[in-house]
């Protein structure tokens, strides 16, 4: 299949998947409400294109990917509260504390959150592979990962950083989970030892990389996109005096990161044999190079 083929039906299965997490209502009409309302699947469609470049069926990491897909749906209902960003308007939609109020919104991120690992634990998997994998997802998720993100980029707003330190909190808050994704998709294809070793630390710069091309691509589209085009409000970050790549270096500067990053992401797939083919992993970084929203 080519690559808008294999991605499609990643995105199909993930979809469907999810759509049976939160039947009830009350709470799990607002959680569908934001986690069945759009976007790009990308962590969940990670994990499964590595756990197939590892040899394994990709079905094998759907549970463990659809767990970050529900962990990364809580951080953005809390990202678009009024105490934090303060968002109106999420993949088109208005966000999700606009529609049930503050207070559920807060609790359907919480039950996101708690579901998040319940799925991953789960898994119909081997016991020590669904440890593995909800211990990764954990690290990525608490006090030294992405809240540790969200918690430099909310309460220092404002606050003008250096190159250096913006990069350092949008690897934490965005590079987290991507890392989570991929490193539980090499763990779901069942692998051990060195070997299994270095694919993991070679998805883990592979996320790294592909995070902060991602990051600074959305700083860039924030400048030159409209609210139509990227389903959000653009401009806030200005508006906020936020610091963002895009206010530091410029746009062609940034341009030209995001094409070092993509080509690091790419060549990082190399460094270790793969039991499976990485043609997709390449074709998926080229492709976050190009997006527009």
């Amino acid at each position: 299949m080519s690559y808008r083929e294999t991605y499609d039906a990643y995105k199909a299965m993930i979809e469907e998947r999810l759509s049976r997490i939160f039947s009830g209502q009350g709470l799990h009409e607002a959680i569908r409400y934001s986690l069945l309302g759009g976007g790009k699947r990308l962590r969940p469609v990670l994990a499964m294109a590595f756990c197939a470049a590892g040899g394994g069926r990709p079905e094998a990491a759907l549970e463990l990917g659809c767990g970050v897909e529900l962990l990364h749906t809580y951080s953005l209902i809390h990202d678009d509260l009024p105490c934090m960003d303060n968002s109106d308007l999420r993949r088109g939609k208005p966000t999700n504390h606009k529609v049930y109020g503050e207070t559920v919104a807060v609790l359907a991120g919480d039950a996101l959150q708690a579901a998040a690992f319940q799925v991953v634990l789960s898994a119909p998997l081997d016991a020590v592979v669904r440890a593995r994998a909800g211990k990764l997802l954990a690290d990525a998720a608490g006090p030294s990962g992405m809240c540790l993100g969200q918690y430099r980029d909310t309460l220092e707003d404002g606050k003008l950083h250096t190159v250096q330190e913006l990069t350092a909190i949008n690897d934490t808050k965005t590079g987290a989970l991507l890392r989570a994704a991929c490193t539980m998709g090499v763990t779901a294809a069942g692998g051990e030892g060195p070997e299994e070793e270095r694919r993991l630390a070679v998805a883990r710069d592979y996320a790294t990389d592909l995070g902060l091309a991602f990051q600074i691509r959305d700083d860039i589209l924030d400048v030159i996109s409209t609210a139509e085009e990227l389903g959000k409000p653009v401009g806030s970050d200005a508006a906020q005096r936020k610091s963002t790549f895009a206010s530091l270096l410029g746009v062609e500067e940034c341009e030209k990161l995001v094409e070092k990053y993509t080509r690091h992401a790419k060549e990082a797939l190399g460094r270790v044999t793969w039991q499976g083919d990485v043609s997709f992993l390449q074709e998926l970084a080229d492709a976050m190079v190009a997006r527009e929203s």
